[in-house]
C-alpha cells in the first residue's frame, strides 16, 4: 500500500507489497510505504501482524542493546554446556566406568536428536508471538531447565553400573542438550537482530565471544581443580556434583540479566508466520547452507574433540595429573582472548572471509604441532598457536554465518534466524556423531576401552584424538574455505522485512568470491 502526497491531496492506494526501496518511496513497513511529490512529506503510523492492524505511534523502534549487555549472555550459556562436554568422558567413562562403545551408541542418538529438535526449536522460536518478544520467553524458559538437567548429570548414584549407568547417562545427556539447544537458537538469532551492520556486529560478536573464553577458562581449566582438588578427588564423583550446582546457579542469574536487559525489534515479528516444511525446504536448497555449514562443521567437531580430550591427554599423552590441565587450558584460552582484538582488526580491514581462510590455517598448525609435545612446556608452546587459530575461528565464523541469514532475508523477506542458525546447528550437531566414533575408534585401534581398561598405549590414543583428528578436520576446512563464496554484507535498511522477489537466479555481483 502506497501513500501518494500532490500539492494539499493526499490518496492512499492499494498495490500490494512493496518490493523494493525506490527513489521518493521510503518504507514504513513491508505492506506500507509512502511517496511524495514536491517538497510535502507524510508519515503513516500504521503497521500490520497478521490481520490486526495496530494504532499509530506504535511501531517505534527500540532502544539500542548496549554490546557487553548483549554478550555477557554468552557467559552464562557457556559455563554449563562446556563443563558438560568438557568432563563428560572423565566422569562417566574413565571414573564410573561407562564402556566407551555403549558411550559411543548414546552420542550417535544425542546427535540425532540434537539435529531434529534444533530446526523445530529455533522454527517455534521465530514464531513466537508475545509482550515479552520472539527470544526472551524462551531463554527465560530454557535456563532454570539446563542449570537442573545439569546438576542431574553429575549427580548420578556411584552404585549405578550397566545399563542403569547408561540410561542415566542418556537421559541427562539428552535433556542437556535439548535446552542448550533453546538457548543458543535464541541467543545467537539475536546477534544479526540487534546489530544489523557488519562493524557493530564483530565489535558485539567479539565481546560475547571474550566472555565465552572467561566461561571457558572456569569451565574448562579450572573445573578439573575444583572436581578433583578442591572439592573432591581423582577418583570420586562428589566433586563434580557441586562444581555443577555453583555453575548452574552462576549461569541462571547471568542469562536472565541479559535477557531481561535486551531489547528485540518488534518490526522482525510483524510478519505472518512461515510454515516449518516450506522454510526447512527454502533453506535446504540454498546451496550456501550446505558450503557455509560443512566448512564450519570442520572447526566445530575439530574443538568439541579437544574440548572433550584434553583432560585425558594431560593424564596419559603428557604423563601428568589431571589438575594440570589448568595450564593448558589457561594458556590457549588467554591467548584466544587476547587474540579476539587482533583478529577484530584484521576483519575491519581485510573483512571476515578473508580472515576466516586465514584462523583455519592457523588453527590446522596448531594441532600439527601439539602432536608433537612431549611435555607441559611444550605442549603450553604448541596451545599458542592452537589459541591463536581459534581465536580467529571465534571471531569470523558467525560472522559468516550472519551473512548468509542477512541474504536468505533480504531475498525472501522473512526473518527466520532462529530457524536459520537452528538448521546449521544441524551441522555442528555431527559434534556429538564424530566424537563419539572418535572414541570408539581408539578401542578399535588402541585398545582403550575405559578407565578399568586404558589398553597397551593410552598415551598415543588420546594424542590421535585430540590432534590428528582436529588437524584432518582443520585442513579439510581450510582448504574448503578458500573454495567458497558468501554473500557480501547486506545494508541493515536492505535486511528489513519486504515480500520475497519472483523466483529467479541470485545475483552473482552480489556474492564475496575466493581471493
Amino acid at each position: 500500500m502506497f501513500l501518494t502526497c500532490r500539492g494539499s491531496q493526499t490518496s492512499i492506494t492499494d498495490t500490494g507489497p512493496a518490493v523494493d526501496v525506490r527513489r521518493g518511496t521510503t518504507p514504513l513497513h513491508p505492506l506500507f510505504s509512502f511517496e511524495c511529490e514536491g517538497n510535502a512529506a507524510h508519515s503513516v503510523g500504521f503497521s500490520k501482524e497478521g490481520d490486526r492492524v495496530s494504532q499509530p505511534g506504535t511501531a517505534s523502534g527500540p532502544g539500542r542493546t548496549p554490546a557487553w549487555r548483549y554478550a555477557i549472555g554468552m557467559f552464562g550459556t557457556s559455563i554449563p554446556i562446556n563443563m558438560i562436554k568438557g568432563s563428560m568422558i572423565l566422569f562417566y567413562v574413565d571414573i564410573l566406568g561407562l564402556d566407551v562403545r555403549a558411550y559411543g551408541v548414546v552420542m550417535v542418538m544425542y546427535a540425532v536428536i540434537d539435529a531434529l529438535d534444533n530446526p523445530l526449536l529455533g522454527h517455534l522460536s521465530d514464531r513466537t508471538r508475545s509482550r515479552f518478544g520472539r527470544r526472551r520467553p524462551w531463554l527465560l524458559v530454557g535456563a532454570p531447565m539446563l542449570a537442573a538437567c545439569m546438576i542431574a548429570f553429575f549427580s548420578a548414584p556411584t552404585s549405578l553400573q550397566g545399563i542403569g549407568l547408561v540410561l542415566w547417562f542418556a537421559v541427562f545427556a539428552i535433556l542437556c542438550e535439548a535446552f542448550d539447544s533453546m538457548l543458543n537458537a535464541n541467543y545467537g538469532a539475536l546477534l544479526p537482530e540487534l546489530y544489523p551492520r557488519e562493524r557493530d556486529r564483530a565489535v558485539a560478536n567479539g565481546l560475547r565471544q571474550g566472555f565465552q573464553l572467561v566461561a571457558l577458562v572456569i569451565s574448562l581449566a579450572v573445573t578439573p581443580v575444583l572436581t578433583t582438588d578442591v572439592f573432591g578427588t581423582e577418583e570420586s564423583t562428589q566433586g563434580f556434583q557441586i562444581t555443577a550446582i555453583i555453575y548452574g546457579a552462576v549461569a541462571l542469574v547471568v542469562i536472565v540479566f541479559m535477557a531481561l536487559g535486551m531489547r528485540e525489534n518488534p518490526r522482525y515479528s510483524t510478519r505472518e508466520r512461515p510454515p516449518l516444511l516450506r522454510s526447512v525446504w527454502s533453506i535446504v536448497r540454498n546451496p550456501m547452507f550446505w558450503t557455509v555449514g560443512l566448512t564450519g562443521a570442520c572447526y566445530g567437531i575439530a574443538m568439541a574433540l579437544v574440548l572433550s580430550g584434553i583432560q585425558l591427554y594431560v593424564r596419559y599423552s603428557l604423563g601428568l595429573p589431571v589438575g594440570n590441565a589448568l595450564y593448558l587450558q589457561g594458556i590457549v584460552i588467554l591467548v584466544s582472548a587476547g587474540g579476539l582484538v587482533v583478529w577484530t582488526r584484521v576483519v575491519a580491514r581485510r573483512g571476515a572471509l578473508w580472515t576466516w581462510r586465514l584462523a583455519f590455517a592457523v588453527l590446522a598448525a596448531g594441532f600439527a604441532a601439539l602432536f608433537f609435545a612431549t611435555d607441559l612446556v611444550t605442549a603450553i608452546a604448541a596451545g599458542v598457536v592452537v589459541g591463536a587459530g581459534w581465536s580467529g575461528m571465534l571471531a569470523t565464523n558467525d560472522l559468516i554465518v550472519a551473512r548468509v541469514l542477512d541474504a536468505d532475508a533480504a531475498r525472501n523477506g522473512e526473518h527466520r534466524e532462529g530457524l536459520f542458525l537452528s538448521a546449521f546447528g544441524f551441522f555442528g550437531r555431527l559434534n556429538g556423531i564424530v566424537t563419539g566414533l572418535a572414541l570408539t575408534s581408539l578401542g578399535v585401534f588402541f585398545g582403550y576401552n575405559s578407565g578399568a581398561d586404558p589398553g597397551a598405549d593410552p598415551g598415543l590414543a588420546f594424542r590421535v584424538y585430540l590432534c590428528v583428528y582436529p588437524f584432518v578436520l582443520t585442513t579439510i576446512g581450510a582448504v574448503a574455505a578458500r573454495l567458497i563464496s558468501v554473500p557480501i554484507e547486506t545494508p541493515p535498511e536492505a535486511a528489513e522485512p519486504v515480500e520475497p522477489p519472483p523466483p529467479g537466479p541470485v545475483d552473482e555481483s552480489a556474492v564475496e568470491r575466493p581471493r
